[in-house]
């Protein structure tokens, strides 16, 4: 009976551990997934604020991305497959993903504010106000 429940045991932690996929022949590297994912984001967050974008510059959003990195759709998807079977590795690439996004979005707030700054009141009145004008 002690065997038993020792096997039995020993077969639910080993079953508990993480099921690798054999790796693909032609396997997408991390950094190059990185990239692929976060121009896929990109890509999909301009289809959810304008579809026409897109469609009115004949972008099919996957097959320019199989062009833009030389892939075709097996690979993608096996390569997404090998990932997700790791979870660590997964979500690190998920996490480079979501770096890249952020860095992006602080380029663009920054350059937001810097184009209001040009165009707040303050500025537009001091540029025109004479220094002569001012009380001392």
């Amino acid at each position: 009976m002690r065997k038993t429940v020792s096997l039995l045991v020993l077969l639910i932690i080993l079953s508990c551990g993480e099921g690798v996929m054999e790796k693909p022949d032609n396997l997408i590297s991390k950094d190059e997934m990185i990239s692929l994912l976060y121009d896929l984001a990109v890509l999909n967050a301009a289809k959810s604020t304008d579809a026409n974008i897109l469609r009115d510059n004949h972008i099919e959003t996957m097959e320019y991305l199989y062009n833009k990195y030389s892939i075709d759709s097996i690979q993608f998807v096996r390569s997404d497959a090998y990932y997700a079977s790791m979870p660590e590795e997964y979500e690190a690439i998920y996490k480079g993903v979501e770096s890249k996004l952020q860095k992006e979005k602080k380029k663009i707030e920054k350059a937001n504010d810097s184009l209001n700054l040009k165009n707040t009141p303050l500025k537009k009145a001091s540029k025109k106000s004479n220094p002569k004008d001012s009380l001392p």
